[in-house]
Formats: structure tokens, sequence, C-alpha cells
């Protein structure tokens, strides 16, 4: 009796009995993450290295400290409307894979669009912070910024700054991408079809992903 049951939950595909008893996509997800976590890793690990053994660095809170339409003296306001932004789309996404657990299109469909939304929005808000840094002379190989102690800086921190938040960046935007290919799929009734939404489940672990990585991005570039 035990071994049928075993045998009833085991999940298998064509290359045989399934790793970890899941779907081999999600498998393949996670295989990608992994690998882009090294990459971020590698990224910010050289980024805390070359900062720790800098004598002198820029205050964030002089740097980060202006917001559209009301100007400077808001230190790291805008950056936390930001985060703000991307963590709401993370709670949408979680919405949007539990609704596609229960075969929920309508609510798929509502919360990937809402997802999508907090995604444009957070890369609206990187754009204008990006080009507000580049009106002040900040830009890869100029930092006009100066050091906490009134030193002159270095060009390590803006050349870290735009590097780093500009690759998480083109990870956000490929989130928008997928998640808009997701959404067309569910309003063609692509998944109702196939009978599941793991789809949604997959493209839900990436989203996770790019917004677990922007608050280590966050901590190491605005608060340290």
């Amino acid at each position: 009796m035990s071994t049928t049951t075993a045998t009833a939950t085991t999940k298998w595909w064509s290359g045989g009995k399934s790793p970890f008893n899941v779907e081999y996509g999600k498998i393949m997800m996670w295989y990608f993450l992994m690998s882009d976590t090294f990459t971020f890793g590698a990224l910010l690990i050289a980024y805390g290295t070359t900062r720790f053994a800098t004598q002198g660095w820029p205050d964030p809170n002089h740097v980060f400290n202006s917001f559209p339409g009301l100007g400077s003296g808001y230190p790291l306001l805008f950056v936390s409307l930001m985060t703000f932004i991307l963590i709401l789309s993370s709670v949408t996404m979680v919405l949007a894979v539990q609704a596609g657990q229960n075969m929920n299109k309508k609510g798929v469909v509502i919360n990937l669009i809402f997802t999508i939304i907090g995604g444009l929005a957070f890369l609206s808000c990187q754009a204008w912070e990006w080009t507000h840094l580049f009106h002040e002379g900040a830009w890869w190989g100029r930092n006009p910024f100066l050091n906490a102690d009134g030193t002159q800086s270095t060009t390590n921190f803006t050349n870290f700054f735009f590097t780093i938040t500009g690759f998480h960046g083109f990870h956000v935007f490929s989130g928008v991408v997928i998640n808009v290919i997701m959404l067309i799929m569910a309003l063609n009734n692509t998944f109702e079809k196939k009978g599941h939404y793991l789809m949604i489940e997959k493209a839900g672990l990436y989203w996770h992903f790019v917004d677990l990585v922007w608050v280590f991005v966050f901590t190491c570039f605005y608060l340290v």
C-alpha cells in the first residue's frame, strides 16, 4: 500500500524521475536564479571590498536627497518610495500566483496588471534618479560628490552605483517583459487550456528574486 502511494505522488518527466519531485521548468528557474545570485553577489562583494578599503566615501544622505517636485533636502525619501513600490509589486505577484493555483483567471490578470504597473513605476523612478544624478555631473568615470569628511572622492562610487543599479534595473525590465507575456497568455486562455498556471509561479520566482536583490542594493548604496 505504501509503495503504491509513493508511486502515485512521484512526478515524472521524459528524462525519468524528476529531481526533488519538482516540475522540471521550476528547477531550471531555480538554477538560473542561483547563477544570477553569484553574479550579483560578486558585484556587491567587489563594491563592499572597495568601499571599506577606501578611507573616504560620499555620504548617501547628501547624494540621494532630492525628490521630484520638492527639490533637495529630503534624504533617502525618493529611494524609500522606490523600495515601497517594488515591495508592493511583489505582494501583487504573490496574489497572482495564488490566483493561478486556484485557477482564478480574473485574479491572475488583475494582479499581473498591478505587478506590471509597479515594475514600470520603479523603472520610471530609477530613470529620474539617473537623469538627476547625470545633471549633477555624476556618471561612469565622473564623481562630483565629496567624501563625508570634505575630501575629494574617487570615481569608484559612481562606477559601482551605475553598474549595479543598472544591472538590477535591467532585471526589473526583463521581469516586466516576462509578466507582460504571462498576461497575454492568460488573456488568451493559454493556461486554462493547459489546466494549470505553473508559468505564473516561475515568473513569480524571478520577480521575487529581483525584489530580494534590491534589498541588498538598497542597503549597500543608500544606507551604509
